[in-house]
């Protein structure tokens, strides 16, 4: 058997592979938008069920989004779009700039910094719930958007790509930027910010998928149902008088779509950035 024949039955089997793992990740999604089709009577008569009924499906559940608790299903969609775009604006603002400082200034106690960065990756949220929480009692802001996104304005993760990424960046850019007379945030603003879009694209993606799906936190912090995010509000709809299935499941694939598109518009910087952040540490 030659290496092109090798090469080919390879691709085929690499390629099958893919597919069959792509059934398996998107078999959820097909069965979540399927039972927002169907009566909520259904999911509890039947269970799960990938069958596709026409005679019973429809779109009847998205206007449900509308009307149920007065249109509340919305309310919960805007806070977390507000919560995702400052989270994730201000992580990616201050976590480069930390990162890119770290990567090519040299300075008295930056080891310290960069170990004071690395262990706080390691510190699970958890332990960190309660002084954080009397902090924002402290400084009356709970119940506000602002307290939900003041533990992430300069994520660890971040400032850790970025330094990475910036190490694989020449500093000769930086020498050419100060002999034609460039400031340091200049450098940044002109120079390291459009070679970082690579990074800018995978951290923003990674970041909103981590807002958007946020649980615990803005459920300790925020007391308004109003303001609830989605993860709290469709919670909500699961009680022990009863399921909102109606709600629930439209609510779940309608929450799906800010992600999709996200991803659709970052895939390219989102692999270019993850794989160009590795090469050099």
């Amino acid at each position: 058997m030659g290496y092109k024949t090798k090469k080919r039955i390879l691709t085929v089997l690499a390629t099958l592979l893919m597919v069959i793992l792509a059934v398996f990740t998107l078999s959820p999604f097909y069965f979540m938008f399927l039972s927002s089709l169907k009566p909520g009577t259904e999911m509890l008569r039947y269970g799960l069920s990938f069958t596709f009924d026409p005679q019973i499906s429809s779109f009847k559940n998205y206007e449900a989004l509308n009307t149920y608790r007065e249109g509340i299903y919305w309310d919960w969609y805007k806070s977390s779009l507000i919560l995702m775009v400052l989270q994730t604006l201000i992580g990616l603002f201050l976590g480069s700039l930390v990162g890119y400082g770290l990567a090519m200034y040299d300075f008295k106690g930056k080891n310290i910094v960069i170990t004071i960065v690395l262990l706080l990756m390691m510190v699970p949220f958890e332990i960190l719930l309660l002084p954080l929480y009397q902090m924002l009692i402290k400084a009356k802001m709970i119940n506000s958007y602002f307290g939900v996104i003041l533990p992430y304005l300069v994520p660890p993760f971040m400032i850790f790509f970025f330094r990475q990424y910036c190490l694989s960046l020449p500093r000769e850019m930086m020498e050419a930027a100060y002999m034609d007379g460039c400031s340091d945030f200049g450098i940044f603003f002109r120079i390291m910010v459009p070679n970082m879009i690579p990074a800018y694209g995978a951290m923003t993606i990674l970041s909103c998928m981590n807002c958007w799906n946020n649980l615990l936190w803005p459920l300790i912090v925020l007391s308004n149902d109003r303001k609830f995010t989605i993860p709290i509000g469709m919670a909500t709809t699961i009680t022990p008088y009863g399921n909102a299935y109606d709600v629930l499941m439209p609510g779940a694939v309608m929450a799906v779509v800010p992600i999709v598109i996200i991803y659709l518009f970052a895939q390219k910087t989102f692999i270019a950035g993850l794989t160009s952040g590795a090469v050099k540490g």
